[in-house]
C-alpha cells in the first residue's frame, strides 16, 4: 500500500459536469479505461466546455456492489449535448483531495492508502456526494501524476 502526504482540504462546486458514462461492478470496473478511449476525442469539442480538466465521477447506484462512472468535463450549459452524453450538477461540497504521483497502473494503491490507512483515522466521515478523478489539462495517462482523487467529506 502507498505511503502519501496528508490532504488537503477544499471546498468544490456548484460544478456542471457532462460526460459519458455507465454503470459498473468491482468485477467491471476494468471497462474503466475502455469508457475514457471513447470520451478522449470529444474533449476540447463540447459545446459550452469550461476549460481544460478532465473529471472522473464515481457514484453509487443503490444496488450494492455497482456504481456509476462518468467521465466528463465542467460545461456552462447541458442543452446540447451530444447522443448518450448525461449531465450531473454537482452542489458545493467539501473534499479530501489527495495527488496520485504515480502511473494510472498503480492507483488502487492510492486508493488503498485512502480507504484503509487515512479514512480510519482521519476523524471525518464520506459524504453522500460524488467521488471524484480530477486530470489536470496537462495529464498524460503515459507519465506518472497530473491526478487527484477528490474524497467527499462531512465532520465527525
Amino acid at each position: 500500500m502507498a505511503e502519501m502526504e496528508a490532504p488537503r482540504f477544499e471546498e468544490l462546486g456548484p460544478l456542471l459536469i457532462a460526460g459519458m458514462g455507465e454503470t459498473f461492478t468491482d468485477d467491471t470496473s476494468s471497462g474503466i479505461p475502455a469508457l475514457w478511449q471513447r470520451f478522449d476525442p470529444h474533449i476540447g469539442k463540447i459545446a459550452g466546455q469550461v476549460g481544460g480538466v478532465t473529471y472522473g465521477l464515481l457514484m453509487p447506484t443503490g444496488t450494492p456492489g455497482h456504481f456509476d462512472y462518468v467521465c466528463g468535463v465542467e460545461v456552462s450549459d447541458a442543452s446540447n449535448l451530444p447522443a448518450g452524453f448525461r449531465s450531473h450538477k454537482l452542489g458545493k461540497q467539501k473534499y479530501a483531495v489527495f495527488a496520485h504521483e504515480g502511473y494510472l497502473a498503480t492507483l488502487r494503491e492510492t486508493f488503498g492508502f485512502i480507504w484503509n490507512k487515512w479514512l480510519p483515522t482521519a476523524g471525518v466521515r464520506i459524504a453522500k456526494a460524488p467521488r471524484l478523478e480530477v486530470y489536470a489539462a496537462s495529464f498524460d495517462a503515459k507519465k506518472p501524476g497530473g491526478l487527484e482523487i477528490w474524497i467527499p467529506v462531512a465532520e465527525g
